[in-house]
């Protein structure tokens, strides 16, 4: 066995980001357990992708921690494919959790009286067990196709964690069949949850636009506006790092998206679903709902 070494970004201010990432989301685990009024199929996946986002950032953020404060730069060649292992499944997983979140928006405004049966504690836990599992034998199988090519003499990541892309840039082998299969991953955990995101939109937007007051339009538009804003965040920064990436070389604005793309998002989650959700609002505040008699 051998280690890698990433050489990561230039004082990367991350220590304050991830605190505020592990601490927002927590919150929001926290009060969607403690609230009665929570305990719905919107807030059960929320608190699943709070979840999920410190896990996410748990994976690359501790380790560019200690290489920042340690000055050591060098990881296991098995501690880097777990991290990439992980890195991979979470993001497929988060991935197909905002389309199922997209979909309980969807039977929510566009079959209200429906919604309790449809979107039932069964279905609700069925679907949550699917998003964080789907995604972990592909990524596993990728992840073996990386670490089984042979790596030439240089073993520098230009990278803060490791990433398939700059990964096969060592690689003193035919990639084509690794490309090929991160082609396959790309398509089936991005782009088509993607477009099951777009169609149940499409959907939402046109009963929206059939009601007939704008008060309702407006109430009713706000519940997914939320929702929205992360699937902005996490697939528009994903785009950009999966169009950088393709290049020759790993540059380093690559290396910045990705940062973006892995803590960022994560950070603002918590901030965006709480400024622009009154009933979490209403938890966060002691004493701020009324109690019941």
């Amino acid at each position: 066995l051998f280690s890698m070494v990433l050489l990561g970004l230039s004082q990367p201010r991350v220590f304050t980001i991830y605190l505020v990432t592990v601490v927002g989301n927590l919150l929001i685990i926290l009060v969607t357990l403690v609230d009665p009024v929570l305990h719905t199929s919107m807030y059960f996946f929320l608190s699943n992708l709070s979840a999920l986002e410190v896990g996410y950032t748990s994976v690359t953020v501790p380790k560019m921690l200690v290489s920042l404060i340690s000055g050591d730069k060098h990881i296991s060649f098995a501690g880097c494919a777990m991290q990439m292992g992980f890195f991979l499944c979470f993001g497929s997983t988060e991935s197909s959790f905002l389309a199922t979140v997209a979909y309980d928006r969807y039977v929510a405004i566009c079959s209200p009286l429906c919604y309790t049966i449809i979107m039932n504690k069964k279905v609700c836990v069925l679907l949550a067990a699917t998003s964080w599992t789907i995604g972990i034998p592909a990524q596993v199988v990728q992840t073996g196709l990386v670490f089984t090519l042979p790596f030439c003499s240089s073993r520098e990541i230009n990278h803060f964690f490791c990433d398939p892309a700059p990964l096969l840039l060592l690689a003193c082998a035919d990639t084509s069949m690794n490309e090929t299969l991160t082609y396959i991953m790309v398509t089936f955990f991005g782009m088509v949850p993607f477009a099951l995101i777009l169609l149940s939109y499409i959907r939402i937007i046109a009963t929206i636009l059939m009601m007939p007051s704008a008060e309702g339009k407006k109430r009713t538009f706000s519940t997914c506006s939320s929702h929205l804003m992360v699937v902005a965040f996490f697939y528009g920064s994903g785009i950009l790092l999966y169009l950088q990436s393709r290049s020759s070389e790993f540059p380093d604005g690559a290396k910045l998206l990705s940062l973006f793309y892995t803590v960022l998002p994560a950070m603002l989650n918590p901030f965006i679903y709480s400024l622009r959700n009154r009933d979490i609002q209403m938890a966060y505040q002691v004493g701020g709902r009324p109690q019941k008699s």
